[in-house]
């Protein structure tokens, strides 16, 4: 199976979720079902028959968390050599060359992304066009909406 990038923020967050899951959700799901199973008849128990969804949620959340961590490539992006060109884990400053617009993105891996913090995945149009771009090139992106041309400002590895 191919690794899938991922920051080191974001396998952090990850791996709090699944700490978090781990001893905090999980007990208080086995508590919620010995307590149901207490009340006697299961089958027609509501409490019981929610609870057993709930732990097959919480089991299903901790083995894609812990699917993903084992198939994650970490990248520390801070550690990566300056060389001025967009690489993944970059955060780049860019200038919409028709409007001069300017805006500011990070790649990040799938999981991470979230274009409301400016996180845009390394698969998405924006980040493929970027991707070993330098400071003062053009990138062409093709977007459902059309071609857009922006211009590479700035390159930070943050």
């Amino acid at each position: 199976m191919n690794k899938s990038p991922m920051t080191t923020e974001g396998a952090e967050k990850l791996r709090a979720e699944l700490q978090e899951l781990k001893s905090v959700a999980r007990p208080k799901v086995i508590a919620a079902i010995a307590e149901a199973r207490a009340h006697g008849d299961l089958k027609e128990n509501a409490e019981y028959h929610a609870a057993r969804e709930q732990q097959s949620f919480v089991e299903g959340r901790i083995a894609e968390i812990e699917g993903k961590l084992s198939n994650a490539n970490i990248i520390d992006v801070t550690k990566l050599p300056t060389t001025g060109k967009v690489v993944f884990g970059a955060t780049v400053v860019l200038m919409n060359v028709e409007t001069e617009e300017e805006v500011t993105y990070r790649i990040v891996g799938e999981d991470e992304a979230n274009i409301k913090a400016n996180m845009i995945s390394v698969s998405s149009p924006i980040a493929r066009a970027l991707i070993n771009k330098e400071e003062g090139e053009i990138a062409l992106v093709r977007a459902p909406s059309g071609d857009k041309e922006y211009e590479v400002l700035e390159v930070k590895y943050i």
